[in-house]
């Protein structure tokens, strides 16, 4: 029998527990039985209140009761606060563990994937857990979700400028949208992403030096700070922008944007490598299309 298995000390103490319990139970009683059956104390007082001619003696509440009330107390306390929830069986931590089980031996078997590979497999992803909302384009649906052929680019941080953000749950709150010419705004999404963000890439090499001042002018550091790291957590870090971190990020804590709630995809327990293939399929989207 499984619930008998003393090799979990959960199930030992209990069982112990319980045991102890009947014990006493049995034991106090017998003895209280004997008390009344052989002797009555002339100094014990009896209530006034009777019923069917039986009355009720005004004493105090046995010492080995009141002992084995407060061990019931203490012992519940533990079993349902630490014993019981940390460390007992689970559905919910057996699904984990089986997953994350399975993730390690999924990560083993596509762990070297070429570019092209690791595409396809984030577009199947996507297909799958993405479109509905996104759109099988990606393109956000005429704006009912993120339009994500913009995400993770220059284009993307242009976007956030101008429109703000909101509901990454940072501490600093939400993004107000920020008014500057567009030469300025994409100025300074070539020098996060060339100088920031760890993909170290831009469209507009030239544009780089310009967005490194307004970066600054604009009080872009305020909130990300002179390194664009957000703070630790005040803002968003930007050195993860466009790449699988960020991705996660969004991913396990959803996103109550401006236009709808996202929700958590925690519960999917994806594997890193089914992360990196979706930030790669997303990367290799063209906003022009």
């Amino acid at each position: 029998m499984q619930w008998f298995n003393l090799s979990d000390s959960v199930n030992a103490l209990a069982l112990l527990g319980a045991a102890v319990i009947l014990i006493l139970t049995i034991f106090i009683t017998g003895l209280y039985l004997k008390k009344i059956k052989d002797s009555r104390s002339e100094s014990e007082e009896q209530l006034d209140h009777t019923w069917d001619g039986i009355g009720e003696l005004a004493n105090n509440i046995p010492v080995g009761w009141v002992a084995c009330f407060i061990g019931v107390i203490i012992w519940g306390f533990w079993y349902f606060f630490a014993g019981y929830p940390l460390r007992s069986f689970s559905q919910i931590g057996q699904y984990n563990q089986e997953v994350a089980h399975y993730n390690a031996s999924y990560e083993k078997t596509w762990a070297s994937l070429s570019q092209e590979k690791l595409e396809m497999m984030g577009s199947s992803i996507f297909q799958v857990q993405c479109a509905h909302c996104h759109g099988p384009n990606a393109d956000g649906m005429e704006g009912k979700a993120q339009n994500l052929l913009v995400w993770g680019k220059e284009e993307g941080i242009i976007e956030t400028i101008k429109n703000g953000s909101d509901g990454l749950g940072y501490a600093m709150g939400a993004m107000e949208p920020i008014e500057m010419s567009d030469d300025d705004a994409r100025a300074i999404a070539a020098f996060v992403m060339k100088e920031i963000s760890a993909l170290k890439n831009t469209k507009f090499e030239n544009e780089v030096d310009k967005g490194r001042e307004l970066f600054v002018d604009m009080g872009c550091v305020a909130c990300h700070g002179d390194d664009g790291k957000g703070m630790e957590g005040m803002a968003a870090d930007l050195s993860t922008y466009g790449t699988p971190a960020f991705l996660k990020h969004v991913l396990e804590n959803g996103k109550r944007g401006k236009i709808g709630i996202m929700p958590s995809f925690g519960y999917a327990n994806f594997a890193s490598i089914q992360e990196e293939a979706l930030n790669a399929y997303i990367q290799s989207l063209n906003a022009e299309e």
